[in-house]
């Protein structure tokens, strides 16, 4: 039997500063719209941190620096095909704020979040970003075939 398995691997970065401001993105996408961090896919042969660097590049025109692996969410596709999304924060970060094709992007206080419109489970996502105790979001079906999270 084959250790092996499909999987999508993809980043996503909180990014925040001193003053309790944290950049969201109101995503245009129509399968998962709504606040979230910025992030997407690693691509071949790409490191996880130099996925993430360019990635809020490309959707913020931020720079990041030293993003620090923080969690990670996982689920099973309709193809059988792992989906990981490795989470990151920093606080360090250079250049100037621009919006893209992904959604605009914007600081926000943290205590204003809840005050947005979130993508799907996003609240639930932003708890393991913030924990000391939590490491992982799990997606799972349960016995009668419905999706049930998992705070690890």
């Amino acid at each position: 039997m084959s250790r092996s398995e499909k999987a999508i691997i993809t980043t996503m970065c909180m990014i925040y500063d001193e003053n309790d401001n944290i950049l969201v993105q109101d995503r245009v996408n129509p399968n998962w719209p709504g606040i979230t961090f910025p992030g997407g896919h690693v691509e071949h042969g790409e490191s996880f941190v130099e996925s993430v660097i360019r990635e809020v590049y490309e959707e913020t025109g931020l720079t990041i620096m030293n993003p620090m692996l923080c969690g990670v969410k996982q689920f099973m596709t309709r193809d059988d095909e792992r989906y990981i999304v490795l989470f990151f924060k920093t606080n360090s970060f250079s250049g100037e704020l621009k919006s893209s094709d992904e959604g605009e992007v914007f600081f926000i206080k943290r205590k204003d979040l809840e005050n947005y419109t979130l993508a799907n489970d996003f609240a639930d996502m932003v708890k393991v970003f913030e924990s000391d105790e939590l490491s992982e979001f799990y997606y799972y079906r349960d016995a009668n075939g419905d999706w049930k999270i998992k705070l690890l």
